[in-house]
């Protein structure tokens, strides 16, 4: 398993040694083009108004504390007798950072329902609102609240779906996430895999038909090293010393094998959680044992994971349908 001071990933060590320019070179017109589809992916993504869900429950008592669900409509697909739907449950991406919560990722929820799913989105406690210092983004995550909410939420989920969503088969259960929400569904996952001294670490494996992991930040020693949204990993285990102290406690790629079908979707043309975090966190698995799924995307970068609007979302409901049916 990879350790924090691990070397990189060969494909990783490939691209550092080809001197590529950045996209902020002179002259490098193929990254200025890669900078402006990522910009015009990014722009799609956040231009669909917001989708109401059709009820909310809480979790906790915090405002964040709270899961939308979206009913199931439009065919199911289902080949079974069964008339209920599968449930899909979302966890929203935006580096733990405050200012993103869940209302981006309503589309894609709305899109996932329209689908056949039952679809839960859970939100939960990020980072402060305010910048660290003048000009730099504001903290990610919140040490440990933000995965004291995610395990609550989980634990919560089958009564709380049981209540609003009584179309849902609680028994067929996909766990998904887009970036550092791919990060917290993946950990989800591998709770019963937690050191024992952990306090979300449970005694069997959550009961998941499977985990689409979309463009996650499944790596932190990797994320790490390529400086993955601004250092957001190093900041949600609460800096440098942090960082060596919780990684143990906080990294998909050292909480294997799970025993749980897992399938990381991503664009090769994502700038902003590189192909190579992916891949990083696919070869650790096959040194525990485990196989992992690696959907590769051409020509997509980081946002069409999740936009209605992309081809590339649809392949994501694909591969949800795939593990949940």
């Amino acid at each position: 398993m990879p350790e924090a001071d691990a070397p990189l990933p060969r494909a990783l060590e490939s691209e550092r040694a080809e001197g590529t320019p950045t996209a902020a070179e002179p002259g490098n017109t193929g990254g200025r083009d890669a900078a402006a589809r990522a910009a015009a992916e990014e722009e799609s993504v956040f231009s669909h108004a917001p989708v109401a869900p059709d009820s909310t429950a809480a979790y906790g008592d915090h405002p964040d504390q709270v899961v939308d669900f979206y009913h199931p409509r439009g065919a199911a697909g289902s080949p079974g007798p069964s008339p209920l739907a599968p449930l899909v449950v979302v966890l929203h991406g935006g580096a733990w950072r405050a200012p993103y919560d869940r209302r981006h990722i309503t589309p894609f929820a709305d899109f996932l329902a329209r689908r056949g799913f039952a679809v839960a989105c859970v939100e939960y406690r990020r980072g402060s609102a305010t910048p660290a210092a003048p000009g730099e983004n504001p903290v990610a995550g919140r040490w440990p609240d933000t995965f004291d909410d995610v395990a609550a939420a989980l634990d919560a989920l089958p009564a709380l779906a049981r209540e609003a969503l009584p179309q849902a088969d609680t028994r067929r259960t996909v766990l998904t996430g887009h970036s550092s929400g791919g990060h917290l569904a993946l950990w989800a996952a591998a709770r019963h895999v937690l050191p024992a001294d952990a306090p979300w670490r449970t005694d069997h494996p959550a009961q998941l038909r499977g985990v689409v992991a979309l463009a996650p930040i499944a790596d932190f020693a990797v994320a790490e090293k390529l400086d993955v949204c601004g250092g957001a990993a190093r900041q949600l285990l609460g800096g440098e010393e942090g960082f060596v102290e919780r990684q143990a406690y906080a990294d998909p790629a050292l909480l294997l094998p799970t025993g749980i079908a897992t399938t990381l979707v991503q664009g090769r043309e994502d700038l902003d959680v590189p192909q190579v975090v992916a891949e990083s966190y696919t070869e650790a698995a096959a040194k525990a044992g485990e196989v992992v799924g690696l959907t590769l995307l051409e020509d997509v970068g980081h946002f069409p994971l999740i936009d209605p609007a992309a081809d590339a979302c649809a392949v994501v409901a694909e591969e949800i349908a795939q593990l949940a049916w």
